[in-house]
């Protein structure tokens, strides 16, 4: 059973994300004091009393701009309503109550769900204060001041009460970052996958803000897909939102466990997509090179083969790198993602017993000797593989400053031609042992 949604909504600029990022334990949600800002609708998993949920932040609502993106956001907004157990309503308790309040409690009122009234950024919690919103029609007001942390187990304590005490099981589920220039279709391929408008999708670059988490299920396999704000060259970052807005992007990168690198074939790989690639390979992340809007192109028979030739001189430092040529928008081939995704992962998670993998080095030295340097030779005496993600295998050797770059990379090759690592990178590491070792 899928662990009971909590979801924060209210106008704009009340405290959601502060509240959430509280809830959460740690920074997800982008804050900064201006509306606009949080714009998708942003999950994390928490804990209160033993029971487990998910908290789920939204953008502010307004409900009667008539602003595309405002209109974008509520749209989010209310799917999240509608996904929730339990709706908490957040205010200024600062301000006097506006139209808007009124408006949106009066829309939650119907939803005919738990509401939760939160009065934020309270900091005396005397209920003289909090008299005036009980007109707002939603029962008790909870004072809470977000961001001192004040108030929000008593919060929590009522947001719980609803919950049934069904909770899932904690799951293994693949956590897959989807990462890649602004408007390159990142957020277009999401939806594809999830079969619905989870994210905002604009041609606007710069959309996505936030790295957004989503679980769901796919052919029995359970997933996390991560959408992220487009990564821009540095220069082009000015914004403070944006800038964020990259960190986080990065920060999805290091805690998935693949990564989907959306390219705009279209447009062809550029400067800055090979540097994202070059992130997600220093971070030692399986990944995908997704070559977007496929059907933009024209097309002979020689095609594929001339951009995949384009792929590997671009990308020689990642050789081992898998691609697939998709259309997000029509979903042309769209359905191979996810199942590349997991097969790459397994390749991160091969393992080689010690003996196999001795006896393949062993070949490979024997047919290819290291070339000597200051009239000394490296000398291999045992090689182990401790850890996967990305497998990493160490060699022990006579000195590891005599493992040359280029024989280390005879020695991935080696490997490479003997197993499946297509779309991992792999680590080479020399430990010094000394010359009175052994041998392999």
């Amino acid at each position: 059973m899928a662990n009971p949604l909590v979801a924060i909504v209210g106008r704009p600029n009340v405290g959601k994300s502060t509240l959430f990022n509280k809830i959460a334990g740690r920074k997800i949600s982008i804050t900064e004091d201006r509306p606009g800002v949080t714009r998708d609708r942003l999950y994390a998993d928490a804990e209160w009393r033993g029971k487990k949920f998910t908290v789920v932040d939204t953008g502010g609502i307004e409900l009667k701009s008539e602003d595309l993106m405002w209109k974008e956001i509520l749209r989010q907004a209310d799917v999240a309503i509608d996904m929730a157990q339990v709706i908490v309503l957040l205010v200024d308790g600062r301000e006097e109550l506006t139209a808007s309040d009124f408006e949106v409690a009066d829309k939650l009122r119907r939803c005919r769900k738990p509401v939760i009234l939160a009065v934020n950024k309270v900091d005396e919690f005397s209920h003289d204060k909090l008299f005036d919103f009980y007109s707002l029609g939603l029962g008790e007001p909870f004072p809470v001041s977000a961001e001192h942390s004040q108030g929000i187990g008593d919060l929590l304590d009522e947001a719980v009460a609803y919950f049934d005490g069904g909770e899932e099981e904690e799951t293994d589920r693949l956590k897959i970052a989807v990462v890649g220039k602004p408007n390159a279709g990142k957020s277009s391929l999401v939806n594809r996958l999830l079969g619905s408008e989870r994210t905002i999708t604009s041609p606007v670059a710069g959309t996505t803000r936030d790295a957004v988490d989503t679980p769901f299920e796919f052919g029995g396999q359970k997933y996390t897909l991560i959408d992220t704000a487009g990564i821009r060259r540095k220069k082009n970052v000015s914004d403070d939102v944006e800038y964020y807005s990259v960190l986080r992007a990065f920060d999805a990168v290091r805690r998935a466990d693949v990564c989907l690198a959306v390219v705009d074939s279209a447009e062809g790989l550029t400067e800055q997509d090979v540097k994202i690639l070059g992130y997600v390979h220093e971070q030692g992340k399986p990944s995908v090179v997704v070559m977007n809007k496929w059907d933009l192109i024209e097309k002979d028979g020689k095609t594929i083969n001339k951009f995949e030739e384009k792929l590997k001189t671009d990308l020689s430092f990642m050789d081992y790198f898998k691609s697939v040529y998709i259309s997000a928008r029509t979903g042309q081939r769209a359905e191979k993602v996810l199942a590349l995704a997991r097969e790459v992962y397994a390749h991160a998670n091969f393992r080689v017993t010690t003996g196999t993998l001795n006896e393949l080095i062993l070949d490979a030295v024997r047919t290819n000797e290291p070339a000597s340097f200051g009239g000394r030779r490296l000398k291999v005496f045992y090689c182990a593989q401790p850890s996967v993600c990305p497998p990493t295998f160490v060699l022990f050797v006579n000195d590891e400053e005599l493992l040359h770059f280029s024989y280390r990379r005879y020695l991935e090759n080696v490997l490479r031609r003997s197993f499946d690592l297509s779309g991992t990178p792999i680590k080479i590491i020399a430990r010094s042992r000394g010359d009175q070792a052994g041998q392999v």
